[in-house]
């Protein structure tokens, strides 16, 4: 089974930049698809971006050209770098990981708070 374990999440100012990662730990073959999701207060969780094995990307129109996804598959870890932050992007942010062996069943990470201040 696959188990997430996220970090890099914080307290940034608004137009600040933070990195966060995913890597993937337990006992697995290899890793399809990886993704962060986010949820905001009071919100539905969102799709922020999401990439491929291959690396084929697609991202939320709220945060295209300012958060960035990434991979590397020697070390199973997903990035995402988030640049020009804005208040509207906090939110607790997961990382969702896709078995090879079981596809279309993603498994979840606890979520790491990313909080922005204006």
């Amino acid at each position: 089974q696959v188990h997430p374990v996220e970090s890099g999440g914080g307290l940034v100012q608004a137009g600040g930049s933070l990195r966060l990662s995913c890597a993937a730990s337990g006992t697995f073959f290899s890793i399809n698809a990886m993704g962060w999701y986010r949820q905001a207060p009071g919100q539905q969780r969102e799709l922020v971006a999401r990439t491929s094995r291959r690396g084929t990307t697609n991202y939320a129109d709220s945060v295209k050209g300012r958060l960035t996804i990434s991979r590397d598959n020697a070390k199973n870890t997903v990035y995402l770098q988030m640049n020009s932050l804005k208040p509207e992007d906090t939110a607790v942010y997961y990382c969702t990981l896709e078995d090879s062996q079981r596809p279309g069943n993603d498994y979840w990470g606890q979520g790491t708070q990313v909080t922005v201040s204006s």
